[in-house]
């Protein structure tokens, strides 16, 4: 595997500050203490002002206020607002995409693909402000009108992730928008200045439309912060992005409270392999699903169950393929393995790997760390390829690392199980020329995942389609289809034009 070369601290902080100035920040405002350290060579990227817990309570009254005025607006003028900041994100897609890369470690063309998500979901947005739809039903009682509307809900929280440091906010942020709720975001403690600098172009789209303030905040902080936002009554949705363990206390939380919550979770996501499988097609998906972003995305490939008569042959080509990975500095030219976040991934990674031996894998390919001499504080690895007996417990885990299990089946049906055997239910993959294999894993008895593709790997989801899992992936659904409802509240209404006062089924209660 090639390897490139690992920028100095000094040049990484210079270009993460000139990027975030040109976004509209100014870095003076924002200078403090918080830990502030880029994967690409582990050195700081300088301090920045984080808030405290108790400074939630402030930015949640300021946004309520806001919704007050912001739900009265109409929408397709808040959807000139979104049109607008996806106008900015295009001018200064360059700066959000480095900062992207220097504060999260994913290589140029994933951040710039990262910002274009951005750039799309404020385009489906707008529309969608011209079709918040309701539906007219047929009423059973004469001279009256039975339909249904739908109303803006209020304050909504975000709490994102590293992985996708700006994209997941902007699918909540457009269409909480357009939808007339106001957003306050908490976003990963590994990208403020990409927070801050997504944020500065909102907050200017917002000030060129005549906005009320504080319909949009950032509230940059250690989890603290975070559980503030998901216990406060005054926030309507919370919607957050990040582990199923993570999801397990944000869930009950906000259950408790009466709150409303779109989890993004966990994934264990699975390709299966038929015998009929374009093998040339099948080697890329698996790779960029496998490797990209360095194994960190919810979608990443962690398992690849193949036909007993093609596993060999497509075990040798991924481990070709993963053999000639650029592995380095993800702003190089040509680098396609950037980092990981920090070290406890290392960690976590080389645990798995040791355990699926222990549980009779072998390990066929990469694994290893690399770069430590160039870079001793950030951590750079191998993707890694593991033939497994079966589906083991650690196989069952997800491991949040480029880290890939191979198995084998002999029958459609059971492939379909093995799929299907895992606590996570985010996104899954079939790869094969056989139209009823095809059909069947899109069926009630095939996939129970909610991203179900053919042909194609399990990362790279459009935004025109709803975004989202089952099980212990949460059942959240973000991003298009029909997911703005999540940001609405629906009113039945009946109107009665009739003079009369007949009751529905026929009740008789007359005084």
């Amino acid at each position: 595997m090639s390897r490139t070369q690992i920028p100095g601290a000094d040049v990484l902080g210079a270009q993460a500050l000139d990027a975030a100035r040109r976004c509209g920040v100014d870095p003076g405002t924002v200078a403090g203490d918080g830990p502030h350290r880029s994967p690409v060579n582990g050195a700081s990227l300088g301090g920045v002002r984080w808030h405290d817990a108790a400074a939630v309570d402030d930015v949640v009254a300021r946004s309520a206020a806001a919704f007050l005025a912001w739900r009265k607006v109409p929408a397709p003028a808040r959807g000139a607002v979104v049109k607008r900041f996806g106008e900015l994100l295009t001018e200064h897609k360059a700066d959000l995409g480095a900062l992207v890369s220097l504060e999260v470690g994913k290589i140029t063309a994933e951040a710039l693909g990262e910002v274009q998500e951005m750039i799309d979901i404020c385009d489906f947005a707008v529309g969608l402000s011209r079709q918040l739809y309701g539906r007219t039903m047929v009423s059973e009682r004469p001279g009256h009108r039975l339909m249904e509307t739908w109303h803006p809900l209020g304050v909504v929280g975000v709490i994102s992730a590293f992985n996708f440091p700006a994209a997941v906010w902007s699918w909540n942020t457009a269409i909480a928008l357009v939808c007339g709720d106001t957003v306050v975001w908490k976003p990963s403690e590994q990208a403020p200045l990409t927070a801050l600098a997504s944020a500065a172009l909102l907050d200017r789209a917002l000030a060129e439309h005549g906005a009320p303030r504080d319909v949009s905040q950032v509230v940059v902080g250690d989890p603290a912060v975070g559980e503030a936002i998901v216990d406060h009554p005054g926030v309507a949705l919370v919607s957050a992005t990040g582990s199923t363990r993570m999801g397990r206390a944000v869930g009950p939380r906000v259950a408790n409270r009466f709150g409303r919550a779109l989890l993004e979770l966990g994934g264990n996501n699975a390709a299966i392999v038929a015998p009929s499988a374009d093998l040339d097609l099948t080697i890329r998906g698996v790779v960029f699903s496998a490797a990209g972003t360095a194994g960190q995305r919810c979608t990443t490939m962690r398992r690849v169950i193949a036909h007993s008569s093609v596993v060999a042959e497509l075990t040798e080509r991924l481990v070709d393929a993963y053999a000639r990975l650029p592995i380095g500095n993800p702003m190089a030219e040509g680098t396609l393995v950037g980092p990981l976040i920090h070290g406890r991934a290392h960690e976590a990674m080389a645990a798995a790997v040791t355990r699926a031996r222990s549980e009779g894998g072998k390990l066929v390919a990469g694994g290893e760390r690399v770069l430590a001499d160039a870079a001793p504080d950030a951590y750079y690895v191998e993707p890694a390829i593991v033939t497994m007996p079966g589906q083991t417990a650690i196989v069952r885990d997800e491991t949040f690392a480029p880290l890939l299990y191979v198995l084998a089946y002999d029958d459609f049906a059971d492939a379909v199980a093995l799929n299907n055997d895992v606590p996570q239910g985010l996104s899954s993959s079939l790869f094969t020329r056989d139209q009823a294999e095809a059909e069947i894993f899109l069926s009630a008895e095939g996939s129970d995942c909610g991203i179900v593709n053919v042909n194609i790997g399990t990362s790279g989801a459009e935004i025109g389609g709803a975004f989202g899992g089952e099980k212990q992936t949460g059942g959240g659904r973000e991003s298009g289809s029909d997911a703005w409802r999540g940001y609405m509240r629906r009113a039945t209404n009946t109107i009665n034009y009739s003079g009369r006062l007949p009751l529905a089924q026929g009740v008789d209660f007359a005084i």
